[in-house]
């Protein structure tokens, strides 16, 4: 079993965010049962402890080494006042998470996840649950860390790339059918006119997000795709954890998996997760994006990546006559661009263009907000414009939410438009009734006539028949 360093900050996605990690969101969720069973693997349990806030591993650590229960009172005495809530909120997630009673009045670890993660962090035990190095193959030697990276980078952005050019007909190369379906799943993409898939107005935020983000979204909903697939949710959750926890460049034994985790194999080679030799090898190398699962540093090599420029900064400058200039030369960078840009000129390294009404109008009929423009902007813009007050140029910025308005001045909602009462009081009456139901969309109290949504139509219909039939 490996050495781990539980404390290592590299390895703490945790340190820097205050939101709970979307698989402890999804663990929450699931019985007890399911996660004592998780918890018999000390890969699991080092994965999950890795994922908890900075105050829940705090307390996860005072109780890990002891051998009895801690009253409620004396650890609370420990707690400053203004701590207070904090403090409890980290019981409450650790006891949704099972790892802590419920109602407790003596604070003691589950058994399971403390014998499991005393033997993670102790590395004794044989359980194999970090999976099973095997020696390198003459024949077939295992990849170099170099061609992983590659592997995994071509992989991850064969889908961004589907994802930004849908709707333009033009895929450098297609996912697979079942990334697709992942896609259609998890609602970044439609079924547009004609069948094919597009993007949604989640999927251009899902473009926004850090590549760790990204796949941990992808991830939590293949999870949730476990069980009409008839997998074992269980093997499922521990593979992954499994994998966040080996090592980059060497390879591991298929031997040693379950069914359910040697048919994930085909699944985590369509999202770049695994290398193999062949669908059929009984060996396979986790790439940077499976032992980074659970970890703060950067799943995708850093020079490459596809939120930020060649050093983590920002590539874009806008001026304030609507004129872009891109510094990059990453195709998927200049592909989301021409989301919401009109592409004008194309250099080696810098890509020129602007904003205008008609390519802002392209984006809104995509599904794409003003805001989120606006958002992606921010986020990338080049570090000379954080030197400006506002970081954006006000007027751009407006003009871009004025031609949103513009096009979402008129609204259409199906509905029933109710004419021909024999009365005022007639008129009156039902009128009345509807807007007690809230379904009133438009009036017109001079011609007797009103317009109601089509959800509200079924119990005005009846009403008119009722009353009706008591005036008869």
């Amino acid at each position: 079993m490996p050495s781990v360093d539980i404390a290592n900050p590299a390895c703490d996605p945790a340190t820097h965010e205050d939101d709970p990690h979307l698989l402890l969101t999804f663990l929450q969720s699931q019985s007890q049962n399911a996660l004592t069973r998780l918890y018999q693997r000390p890969s699991s349990c080092l994965s999950v402890f890795r994922l908890l806030q900075p105050l829940q591993r705090q307390l996860v650590m005072n109780l890990l080494w002891l051998e009895t229960a801690v009253p409620v009172s004396t650890m609370f005495a420990w707690v400053t006042r203004e701590g207070r809530s904090v403090y409890s909120d980290s019981l409450s997630t650790l006891a949704r998470l099972h790892i802590l009673p419920s109602s407790p009045v003596k604070l003691a670890l589950n058994p399971t996840f403390k014998a499991s993660l005393r033997q993670a962090v102790t590395g004794g035990g044989s359980s194999r649950s970090f999976g099973v190095p095997v020696d390198p193959d003459r024949q077939y030697p295992a990849p170099n860390i170099n061609t992983l990276d590659a592997y995994a980078l071509e992989r991850w952005e064969t889908i961004l790339h589907y994802m930004v050019s849908s709707g333009t007909g033009h895929y450098p190369t297609r996912p697979s059918q079942e990334v697709l379906f992942l896609l259609q799943r998890s609602g970044l993409m439609t079924n547009a006119h004609g069948g094919a898939l597009q993007i949604t107005s989640s999927g251009f935020q899902f473009l926004l997000h850090s590549p760790h983000a990204q796949l941990w979204e992808l991830l939590v909903q293949y999870l949730y795709m476990v069980e009409e697939r008839q997998m074992d949710l269980v093997d499922v959750l521990s593979f992954l954890l499994m994998l966040s926890t080996m090592e980059l460049g060497r390879e591991y034994s298929t031997e040693n998996l379950t069914a359910t985790q040697t048919a994930m194999l085909t699944d985590l080679r369509n999202y770049g997760l695994v290398w193999q030799q062949s669908p059929s090898s009984r060996r396979f190398s986790p790439s940077r994006l499976a032992t980074t699962l659970t970890s703060s540093s950067s799943p995708l090599p850093t020079s490459q990546n596809s939120g930020t420029g060649p050093h983590g900064e920002g590539f874009i400058v806008l001026e304030t006559n609507y004129r872009i200039y891109a510094y990059t030369d990453n195709p998927l960078q200049i592909a989301v661009l021409n989301l919401f840009v009109t592409l004008k000129s194309r250099f080696p390294n810098l890509v020129i263009g602007a904003i205008t009404r008609e390519s802002v109008k392209k984006a809104l009929a995509n599904g794409i907000t003003a805001d989120q423009i606006i958002s992606y902007l921010t986020a990338h813009a080049h570090p000379q414009m954080h030197k400006n007050k506002p970081l954006l140029p006000v007027t751009v910025q407006d003009q871009i939410r004025l031609w949103e308005l513009e096009r979402n001045r008129v609204k259409s909602e199906e509905g029933y438009l109710y004419t021909s009462f024999a009365s005022q009081a007639d008129y009156e009456y039902v009128l009345n009734y509807a807007k007690q139901l809230d379904v009133v969309l438009w009036e017109n109290p001079s011609r007797r006539s009103f317009f109601g949504s089509l959800d509200g139509h079924a119990n005005i219909r009846g009403f008119i028949e009722r009353r009706t039939a008591g005036n008869a």
